[in-house]
């Protein structure tokens, strides 16, 4: 099922500003059509009220009856005009029928009369919606009291022409403002992201190789915000960029020299060999400073690898990892190495089962490096053993030797690549061992400690944190 489509920032502002805009529009058209209706109610209501008062003062009391001076023309004049006609009945409570319309909607069940003030309601005269004015007057002598309704009413057709019409007229400059205000919101919505567009255009048009800061002049807060943080991550990557630069540019120096050593001592080679008499121990030295070379180069070369593998950009997947029986097979697999060199190399006794959560190949680099500094630095005759011990929640890797170890003022630099020192002269090494611990560790969210080991030597801590024991 494909992801739903985001709406653009600028989509997003117009719908937030005009749909309230939309609301209220409907709501002011609402409001303004009651208003409307309510205006064109008083004027009928008014209308009705004088005609039921004018058609009362024509009834007038006569001996015990009444008498209606309502002449035709009048009536005509009345019933003259067909779509705003005039309807009226005159009665006398409670249904005597005198005078015009015997269909008139009666009064409402429940209403309270109130001798001459009008009452007003809505009904319906063959099948056709009216407004209707009720006023009760008192007729007759003192000895014989009677009261009289005077009914008019009037269709709702003009009311609610009258209503429309009122209406459109509010509504329509309404609608014109509510226009102009949408384009005045979309104009300015675009002004207001011309510098986001401004700064799109300066990282579009930027070459990958320059990661000078942005210069965004005369910007809002909030762009100059975004621009801060874009020059702090160029800053970064920059930084990042210069370090690959210097570090290649140190390995290619550390690569040169092993290199240019193997062309010399072969190129010594091949001259001993063109001799008549060859000198067999100089061709012997000569060939195996030929392999101490390519030996050199090929572990400078596997150690610049392990270290592309331990960068933070590099892919790493993380699975459960025994890390007793990886410290017991990378010392298994050093041992011979350790014994051309006169070394005593062993594994104190560890745990069964120690489970971490880790990379196989990393961790394999991560304890094989710190096993071949130390036989790498110790002079022939010395002791090296590893240890794995259980602390519970962590599990410590430790490897001890009784070797020249690293002055504590050094401590700290001899993680960085390529540096070696005071162990410039005393081992092979190529200054990169304990920079790959260091980025592998980091990787595993593990922690490297330097140590003295009493009464000579050194001592290597990593401290992993356990997921659990089998």
């Amino acid at each position: 099922m494909a992801a739903p489509r985001k709406l653009s920032l600028r989509r997003q502002l117009l719908v937030w500003l005009l749909l309230p805009q939309l609301v209220l529009w409907l709501a002011a058209a609402f409001v303004s059509y009651s208003v409307a209706l309510r205006y064109a109610n008083e004027v009928i209501d008014r209308s009705l009220a004088e005609s039921s008062r004018a058609l009362a003062r024509q009834v007038k009391p006569f001996g015990d009856g009444l008498y209606i001076d309502f002449p035709r023309a009048a009536r005509e004049i009345l019933e003259e005009d067909p779509s705003d006609r005039l309807y009226y009945m005159v009665s006398t409570p409670p249904g005597a029928f005198i005078l015009g319309e015997k269909d008139l909607p009666p009064t409402p069940n429940g209403f309270a009369r109130q001798f001459g003030h009008p009452y007003f309601y809505d009904g319906t005269l063959r099948g056709r919606p009216v407004r209707v004015a009720a006023l009760y007057l008192r007729v007759g002598s003192e000895g014989r009291p009677q009261s009289m309704l005077v009914q008019v009413a009037k269709s709702t057709t003009l009311r609610t022409q009258l209503a429309r019409d009122i209406f459109v007229d509010t509504v329509m400059p309404l609608s014109m403002l509510m226009i102009l205000t949408s384009v005045l919101v979309w104009a300015g919505i675009s002004r207001g992201l011309s510098p986001l567009r401004h700064l799109r255009r300066l990282v579009e048009n930027r070459s990958p190789r320059d990661l000078a800061p942005l210069e965004v002049e005369d910007a809002p807060a909030e762009v100059r915000t975004l621009t801060r943080a874009i020059n702090t991550l160029l800053g970064e990557v920059n930084t990042q960029v210069a370090a690959q630069r210097r570090f290649i540019a140190d390995a290619a120096h550390q690569l040169r020299t092993p290199l240019a050593g193997l062309k010399s001592q072969t190129e010594l080679a091949r001259g001993e060999l063109a001799s008549i008499e060859p000198d067999r121990q100089a061709l012997t030295q000569r060939l195996g400073q030929i392999e101490t070379s390519v030996g050199r180069a090929i572990r400078m070369v596997n150690q610049l690898l392990a270290l592309a593998r331990a960068e933070p950009e590099a892919p790493l997947t993380l699975a459960p990892l025994d890390l007793a029986r990886l410290a017991r097979e990378c010392t298994m697999e050093a041992v011979p190495r350790a014994l051309a060199r006169g070394i005593d190399l062993g594994l104190d006794e560890a745990p069964h089962h120690l489970l971490i959560s880790g990379h196989e190949a990393l961790l394999r680099e991560l304890i094989g490096n710190l096993i071949d500094n130390a036989i790498q630095y110790c002079p022939p005759g010395s002791e090296i053993g590893v240890r794995v011990i259980d602390e519970h929640n962590t599990a410590r890797v430790e490897v001890r030797d009784n070797g020249p170890g690293i002055p504590a003022e050094e401590r700290e630099r001899v993680f960085e690549r390529f540096y070696r020192g005071r162990m410039e002269g005393q081992g092979k090494g190529c200054g990169l061992g304990l920079a790959i611990v260091q980025e592998i560790a980091r990787r595993h969210q593990a922690q490297v400690t330097l140590d003295e080991n009493t009464p000579q030597g050194l001592v290597v801590t990593v401290r992993f944190r356990l997921t659990g024991a089998v």
